[in-house]
């Protein structure tokens, strides 16, 4: 299929950005471990931005291998605390509340740009083609309309506050500084999630309810599912970790295939499960821990001890929605 903005574009801007960020990092003497941070931002700029080299030059088994390593490096760094903040100097703040107040409202409309772009490109311009040329890749449509959505939020910003693209990335390495390794949490543990498909995970716990679970009750196989769906989420931060092996071990053998739950509205509800194991746990850092940093809360846990009334609540709604509303 010939894609004229695919999905390589977006990692290729993604790894354009990092690498920025990397190389400003490298620069900012105010920074304790500039070579390390940068070091950190560099390796995982360059999996975005040389993978597809890698893999027309390496081979896909030697591509995997590097990739791997460079993974364990950053993780080490990471694990070692050796990514340090350098000192941002806020010298034009005056000037930028100054045209804050004369913006009002309108300072909202690139972050409002943003959802409207990419509805509009993934339900009307989907099937948009330049004679053979189809112009979003179809495999990845939401993540290039987003890509679209947010570089057309990037101009209306510069055009809105007089400033221009390379100091979005000087913010950018501000937040990144803010937030550091945990930024990439979420993708990590996503992986992770392909690791444990790959692994087989998913039948293994289909064999434990086998084996301890009559597999005729379907309230019980609700409760595991939706409770399942929250405790490995619990564990590994990321819903979309858990939900291909919490779908394969009970969702699809058990209430799908066995009792014809309705597919999409089970895994919809499954996933909204592993949604309220997020919020109860410090792995899901850039959602928990990360907020009380920036808010500078003396217990850091306070987010978490907030949310979990909700998140349990939700939870019981969610298996009562299952077992009254998805089945025949």
């Amino acid at each position: 299929m010939n894609v004229i903005i695919s999905i390589n574009l977006v990692f290729y801007l993604i790894g354009i950005v990092v690498m920025l960020v990397a190389y400003m990092t490298l620069r900012d003497h105010s920074n304790p471990r500039r070579y390390t941070t940068a070091l950190f931002w560099g390796l995982f700029g360059i999996s975005f931005l040389c993978g597809d080299l890698m893999l027309a030059t390496l081979g896909k088994s030697v591509t995997y291998k590097v990739t791997g390593v460079g993974v364990i490096v950053m993780a080490v760094l990471a694990g070692m605390n050796w990514l340090g903040k350098g000192s941002h100097v806020d010298a034009d703040r005056p000037q930028r509340l100054a045209a804050l107040s004369k913006l009002g409202n309108w300072i909202f409309l690139p972050a409002l740009t943003i959802p409207v772009i990419t509805v509009i490109l993934t339900v009307v311009v989907k099937d948009a083609q330049m004679g053979s040329w189809y112009l979003l890749d179809q495999k990845n449509l939401t993540l290039t309309s987003l890509c679209i959505a947010c570089l057309t939020a990037l101009a209306v910003a510069c055009r809105y506050t007089r400033s221009t693209p390379l100091q979005a990335v000087r913010e950018s390495r501000r937040l990144v500084d803010a937030i550091g390794w945990a930024l990439i949490l979420p993708q990590m543990l996503a992986m992770l999630g392909g690791v444990f498909v790959a692994a087989k995970t998913g039948q293994s716990i289909q064999a434990i309810v086998n084996l301890f679970i009559n597999p005729d009750s379907r309230f019980t196989l609700i409760v595991m599912y939706c409770g399942g769906m929250a405790l490995f989420t619990m564990i590994m931060g990321n819903a979309f970790a858990a939900f291909p092996v919490m779908t394969a071990g009970i969702a699809l053998p058990f209430l799908i295939n066995q009792h014809h739950a309705h597919p999409a509205a089970l895994v919809a509800i499954g996933m909204f499960s592993g949604y309220c194991g997020t919020l109860m746990t410090p792995m899901a850092a850039n959602f928990n821990i990360v907020p009380a940093a920036l808010l500078e809360l003396e217990d850091k846990y306070l987010v978490i001890k907030t949310q979990i009334p909700t998140a349990l609540l939700v939870l019981v709604c969610n298996i009562l929605l299952i077992h009254y509303f998805v089945f025949p």
